[in-house]
């Protein structure tokens, strides 16, 4: 937890509005930066991440797929499932990613990015970009065991970069509420229970695993209000060969910029008192 910088970047130059944005950009990365060189030192928290997509698609989904009327359209349901898990790994990795600023403050690091002259805002985006970087690794890992257990993935590059963006939007709004728990929260044992409490109920009510045809009204609803169930749609369109979104992958990326800047500009706010 000790490889943030000792100061962030802050420039001498006249002020000006490029000046600011290239400042501004500078501060982010350095923040994404100073956040990426935990996961070279510990390069196992990325193998045990991956051993559960490996659960879901290798068990549950052999077995469910031999349930009739799981999947939609034309999909196979272990295609159907891909797109869902790959969405439920990168919840999980970023909904308790916010545990690091929990240590950060128990280790003094928080006060040093809080004296720093980088807007709050830029803090947060800059964790948000390293979670996103740990959910384009699990995106890697989950696309290879498709291909292995035949799922039908569409390898245009368009396509690709469609479901990185989706990606690091996701882990950034995930990761995002995840910084608001642990602003409010303050202790790691607690902030631990409400994430345990919450993944669940985010996942399930999703369309990740079973299609919101198949959900009881009231529950249709819900998804209706749950950012993962337009990720995991848009992933859906764009993942699989043949795919289709049920919303339309423009209203999905609305949606989840949308719900992704209102957490930014929450969690800035919190995050400048959390030290104090």
């Amino acid at each position: 937890m000790s490889n943030a910088p000792a100061a962030l970047p802050e420039s001498t130059a006249e002020p000006g509005p490029g000046r600011f944005i290239l400042d501004y950009l500078r501060q982010v990365l350095a923040v994404a930066g100073a956040e990426a060189q935990k996961l070279r030192h510990d390069p196992m928290e990325i193998l045990t991440r991956a051993i559960q997509p490996v659960l879901w698609l290798l068990l549950f989904g052999e077995v469910m797929a031999r349930v009739r009327g799981l999947s939609s359209d034309n999909l196979a349901y272990m295609d159907f499932l891909a797109a869902g898990i790959l969405a439920q790994s990168v919840l999980f990795v970023a909904i308790f990613y916010g545990i690091s600023a929990i240590w950060e403050r128990d280790l003094g690091v928080l006060h040093r990015y809080l004296v720093s002259p980088a807007p709050r805002s830029a803090l947060v985006i800059g964790k948000g970009i390293s979670a996103s970087l740990r959910g384009l690794f699990q995106a890697v890992f989950v696309y290879l065991l498709a291909l292995v257990i035949g799922v039908h993935t569409d390898l245009a590059p368009w396509a690709i970069l469609g479901v990185l963006v989706f990606i690091a939007l996701g882990a950034m709004l995930f990761a995002t509420l995840s910084l608001i728990i642990a602003c409010i929260v303050k202790t790691r044992e607690r902030f631990m229970g409400i994430g345990q409490v919450l993944t669940m109920p985010i996942f399930f009510a999703s369309n990740a695993i079973y299609p919101l045809a198949l959900m009881p009204a009231w529950l249709r609803a819900v998804s209706h209000l749950n950012p993962l169930t337009y990720e995991v749609d848009a992933l859906r369109a764009l993942m699989l060969a043949g795919g289709a979104s049920d919303y339309g992958v423009p209203l999905d990326v609305g949606v989840l910029f949308g719900i992704a800047a209102v957490l930014t500009t929450v969690a800035a706010r919190m995050y400048a008192r959390m030290g104090f």
